[in-house]
């Protein structure tokens, strides 16, 4: 991944990533300087929230990255997963209905969603919610795509 172009973002621009967050995940960004970089041969996009990489682009969607997540701990969209999941999760694995132990009724299919470990609520990943979230904890089938992970392309890149 190579950068692209980077260019703080306007007010009104920042704003909109501020509500997106505050609407999808319940998080409240504070913070003074917002930059986005664009990245080449990649998907993403990242934004950093006071030089920090926070905020990722899934297309057009801004999302919490795992760092940003960690720091700013989401209160919805969250799919926490037993000890079992993590080694797996923590690879890029897609998350199975077995390792889910709780998963917020309000994810709809197709929400990026934060995935967290049930002893410190640590975020892993960020994926892909497959089906609703009522309907994760089971006892098999994939239920969330793998989008960025600890130890990913993204997680390791630096600015």
């Amino acid at each position: 991944m190579q950068v692209k172009s980077r260019h703080h973002l306007r007010s009104d621009e920042v704003r909109e990533i501020e509500t997106a967050l505050e609407n999808t995940v319940g998080v409240e960004l504070d913070a003074d300087t917002y930059e986005l970089v664009e990245l080449e041969g990649t998907e993403f996009d990242l934004v950093l929230v006071d030089g920090e990489q926070f905020v990722v682009y899934v297309g057009d969607e801004p999302f919490l990255t795992v760092q940003g997540a960690n720091a700013y701990p989401p209160t919805n969209a969250v799919v926490t997963v037993d000890s079992g999941a993590v080694s797996f999760v923590s690879s890029g694995a897609d998350v199975m209905r077995p390792g889910i132990v709780e998963a917020d009724d309000d994810i709809e299919s197709g929400d990026l969603v934060a995935i967290a470990e049930e002893t410190h609520g640590k975020v892993l990943a960020i994926g892909r919610a497959k089906t609703t979230g009522d309907d994760m904890v089971g006892d098999s089938g994939k239920v969330v795509e793998s989008v960025h992970y600890v130890g990913d392309d993204l997680f390791e890149f630096s600015v």
